[in-house]
Formats: structure tokens, C-alpha cells, sequence
């Protein structure tokens, strides 16, 4: 699972930062997955390791134009050189009707198949790997974060162990590396445990803007190894993020605390802290971190792998 941000500014592009756009990329499904797609998001990806070929899901929060704005380009892009199987997008209510006239006005026909599927809180996506899911947040038109987690796999089977063992191969050894009991034909009793490394913990993250604190971007967030969160604003514009509804740096960082999360990656930063003014990102930063310090300021193209947790389980051997 790594992360690769493709767009950091909120409302308008900069210079050196785009408007919003994240890439989740699966090298194990040779799959990737995008949040957001606000405008210029294909030219990103160009400048990018990733491929285009590879798109299968896109996950929109929210219908401003900052984060919906690059989608009808990038999907007309894929049918004509994207070599992109099928899409399927998720998001609020009245996304499909605004690919559909896009389609329509710009006389557009999609050579691949796309599906748009219009989320509600709850599961909106499981496969055997991952189950996605959806919370509302808090601003000014209908939002939704995003929680994706992978599923526990159980740990590698010592295969060499089981010969030693003498325990035949065959259905056997499915049901030990599922963790069951088993008794061999002399009577022997083999625990699938005692067979198995330790259980590959999921790895989990959630993405949450455009938002003010709010308790639905806590309850997404529970326990995720990273939390992607808007941070529009520093502490001392807490007025503005109120009238906008969206999140200051501290509220991030408080969201990241609540949440019991083990990295926060801001993004989403207003372009009125650019070097030079002055408060700069770096004091959002500052401030974020004297509530949650293990947080990061996300920047354009910037990529970071999901580290994978490992079970630690105290047992009793069992007896031979």
C-alpha cells in the first residue's frame, strides 16, 4: 500500500502545489486507486511513477470543483491512450448526473467501462483483500471520508516443519495454515498455530476532506496506521475554518489523537502560508505536532509506504 500525493493546495493550484488528488497503488493487484481528482490531476499522474493503465477505483469526497474538476479529463484520457480495462467511481449524490452531461455537451464516449456508484455511511466496497468504507464529515455541501483496511492474512506455513512432522500434504495443510486442529491417523494432535508465523496484520488508512472536526472523521480514523487529513488552516484562522467548515492544523492533529492513529499526513493547505507570509506551512506544522508529533506535511508527489503491524500475542505452548 503507498501513498503518493498528487495534489496538496486547497481551492486553487500553485505553483508547486496542485489542488486535491491521492493515489493508492496495489503493486500486488498492479492495481491503482485515486481520492479525489481536482483539476490537472492526469498531468500529476504523467509526472509521476504511476500508470495510468492501472486506475480501477476513484473515490470522490465531496462535489467542489477542486476535487472533481480533473475527472472527466482523465477518464476521457484513459479511452483514448489509458489502456484502462473498467472504472469504477464512488461518491455523493449528483456525480453521475455531472459525468453524464459532461459526456453528453462534450459529445465524449467512453470506450471502457465506468460505473458510478453513489455512496451512503457504511461498507461500499469488499473484495478478499480490502473492505472500504464511508463516514460523512462536516462542511458546507455533503462530504464523505474514506477508510480502506486491508484484512488480517494468517502468517507464512512452515512447510519444511510439517514434513519433519510427517504430516501428508494435501487437505491437511489448508486446514493448518487456517489455524484449525488436526489428528493425524497415529493420533497425534497438530495446532495450525504451532505450524504458522505470526498473523499479518491489515494495514489501514483514511482519508478525510474537506472538513471541520467532526466526529465522523474520528470514528473513520480509529486506530488506521495513516491518517490523510485537510488542514486548510492554521490555529490562529480558527474563525475562517468555521465559517468555511473546514479543519485548522490542530484540529487535524486532535482528530489524529482522538483517533489513536499512527501517522497523520496533512494536506489540503490554503496557499496564504506560502513561504513568505506571514505564518508559512511550517508553522502549521509546528503547531500540529504539539498535539500529535507524529505528523507530517504531505507535499506534491510526495510517496509513503503503509508499514504492515504484526500480531504480538502472548499463548501458552500447547503440550504434545
Amino acid at each position: 500500500m503507498q501513498i503518493t500525493f498528487l495534489g496538496t493546495s486547497s481551492g486553487v493550484p500553485t505553483r508547486s502545489r496542485n489542488v486535491s488528488s491521492v493515489a493508492l497503488r496495489l503493486p500486488q493487484r498492479a492495481e491503482l486507486w485515486l481520492f479525489d481528482c481536482g483539476e490537472g490531476t492526469q498531468h500529476q499522474i504523467l509526472r509521476s511513477d504511476l500508470k495510468i493503465s492501472q486506475l480501477s477505483r476513484i473515490f470522490i469526497t465531496h462535489m467542489h470543483g477542486d476535487h472533481i474538476f480533473g475527472l472527466m479529463g482523465l477518464l476521457a484520457s484513459c479511452g483514448l491512450a489509458g489502456n484502462v480495462e473498467r472504472v469504477d467511481i464512488y461518491g455523493p449524490a449528483g456525480l453521475n448526473e455531472y459525468l453524464q452531461a459532461a459526456l453528453r455537451y462534450s459529445h465524449t464516449h467512453f470506450s471502457y467501462p465506468v460505473k458510478v456508484h453513489t455512496v451512503h455511511p457504511g461498507v461500499i466496497y469488499e473484495d478478499n483483500d480490502f473492505i472500504v468504507s464511508c463516514g460523512l464529515l462536516h462542511h458546507r455541501i455533503p462530504a464523505f471520508g474514506y477508510r480502506i483496511a486491508e484484512k488480517d492474512r494468517p502468517g507464512r506455513f512452515d512447510v519444511e516443519k510439517a514434513k519433519e512432522l510427517q504430516i501428508p500434504s494435501g487437505p491437511m495443510y489448508g486446514k493448518l495454515k487456517r489455524g484449525e486442529t488436526v489428528t493425524l491417523a497415529d493420533g497425534r494432535v497438530i495446532h495450525g498455530d504451532e505450524l504458522c508465523g505470526d498473523t499479518e496484520i491489515g494495514r489501514k488508512m483514511a482519508y478525510c476532506t474537506d472538513t471541520i472536526y467532526c466526529d465522523g472523521a474520528v470514528q473513520l480514523a480509529q486506530d488506521v496506521d495513516l491518517l490523510i487529513h485537510e488542514a486548510t488552516f492554521a490555529h490562529q484562522d480558527a474563525d475562517m475554518a468555521f465559517q468555511r467548515l473546514h479543519s485548522t492544523s490542530t484540529m487535524a492533529a486532535q482528530t489524529a489523537y482522538a483517533a489513536g492513529v499512527n501517522r497523520l499526513l496533512m494536506t489540503h493547505f490554503s496557499p496564504r502560508y506560502a513561504p513568505g507570509n506571514a505564518i508559512e506551512f511550517k508553522d502549521l506544522l509546528r503547531e500540529a505536532r504539539a498535539i500529535f508529533p507524529k505528523t507530517e506535511m504531505a507535499h506534491d508527489f510526495m510517496i509513503y509506504d503503509i508499514p504492515r503491524r504484526r500480531e504480538v500475542v502472548i499463548t501458552n505452548k500447547h503440550s504434545k
